[in-house]
């Protein structure tokens, strides 16, 4: 079973972004919740699973959310 919990370059895997646009992303607020643990940033699954459906688009002239 895949883990519930990711890091940053796990992350970026799954969604398949870098990881300096997921941190471009965090500095900006547009990006997947995430959970600050210590020095570790992680994210839950079942949210990047959410982000990326909230982003969904059906034309290039949408504009995602």
């Amino acid at each position: 079973m895949a883990p519930e919990y990711l890091k940053t370059p796990e992350a970026a895997n799954y969604t398949r972004l870098s990881v300096p646009t997921l941190e471009r992303m965090r500095l900006r607020g547009d990006g997947a919740p995430y959970v600050k643990a210590g020095k570790s940033v992680i994210y839950r699954r079942a949210d990047l699973d959410a982000w990326l459906a909230s982003r969904l688009v059906r034309s290039t002239s949408e504009v995602a959310a």
